[in-house]
């Protein structure tokens, strides 16, 4: 079995009573870091000394196929260094492996740094997307927010400290300068910082240095108001790119505010033949 376990973000006072079980009778760990997941135990007091592999991004496709083979006798545990593997994380290409050999996967929940921004950063939390880290570079960083401009969900992304002033101010030109922002530095360590306002008001505060982990929560786009015959064309537009009708209909109805329903059904009925 394939056992991913989610480690504290910052504080080790998260770490779950079945956290620190799996690790005290683990025989085999993957570790993002081995020397980090040393301290961690070390700092959980746990006295049991797995094996530990070294699973990272430049050696999962490699690394994939030895776990999966291990998972299939003995529970091989996962982790990262902070948070759930597989998350922006190393760990999806062991379990895309293991589910293709019928190996089972299971996780432990844990400590989140996605939730917790997200749930403390006063905005919308009912629909929201994770898009990890942005590009490094400018241009290809301009081209990602531009191509979210219009998401209507909630967006969260991870940050370097030395990108933020850049990224928020990009942000700004891609979103809008009033767009809302929470900038979340440090979850659940000494020096946990939340800061809300707008794209413009940040950057102005992230030029000044910041440091620590970081992640920006961003709030969606306005729905457009658009008259029902537009919303219309739009889908019949979608459909005829190939999309499904309900699919075309939600996402229509996800960037104007309309029914989904009343969408789906208007289109349907232009589809019938005349008379029938």
């Amino acid at each position: 079995m394939i056992i991913l376990a989610a480690t504290p973000i910052g504080n080790l006072g998260d770490a779950s009573r079945r956290l620190i079980e799996v690790l005290e009778n683990a025989q085999v760990v993957a570790a993002e870091d081995t020397r980090t997941t040393q301290r961690l135990l070390q700092a959980l007091k746990i006295e049991n000394r797995p094996r530990l592999i070294a699973l990272h991004d430049h050696n999962e496709k490699q690394k994939a196929a030895e776990l999966v083979a291990l998972a299939a006798d003995e529970d091989v545990v996962v982790v990262s260094d902070a948070g759930m593997p597989a998350v922006s994380d190393p760990g999806y290409g062991v379990v895309a492996a293991a589910v293709e050999a019928g190996v089972t996967v299971t996780a432990i929940p844990g400590p989140s740094a996605v939730l917790m921004a997200l749930a403390i950063s006063g905005l919308p939390t009912d629909r929201f997307t994770f898009e990890g880290f942005l590009p490094r570079k400018p241009g290809e960083r301009r081209k990602v927010l531009r191509a979210l401009a219009a998401e209507p969900r909630t967006m969260v992304f991870f940050e370097s400290p030395s990108r933020l002033a850049s990224a928020l101010a990009d942000m700004g030109e891609a979103f809008g300068v009033d767009r809302r922002i929470a900038v979340c530095r440090e979850l659940t360590k000494l020096y946990e910082e939340v800061r809300r306002g707008t794209a413009s008001e940040l950057v102005t505060w992230a030029e000044g240095g910041v440091k620590g982990e970081i992640v920006v929560v961003v709030e969606g786009a306005a729905p457009v108001e658009v008259s029902g015959d537009d919303a219309l064309a739009q889908v019949q537009a979608l459909v005829a790119d190939g999309i499904r009708l309900k699919d075309a209909a939600a996402e229509v109805a996800a960037a104007t505010g309309l029914s989904s329903r009343d969408l789906y059904q208007a289109a349907l009925a232009v589809r019938k033949p005349a008379g029938s």
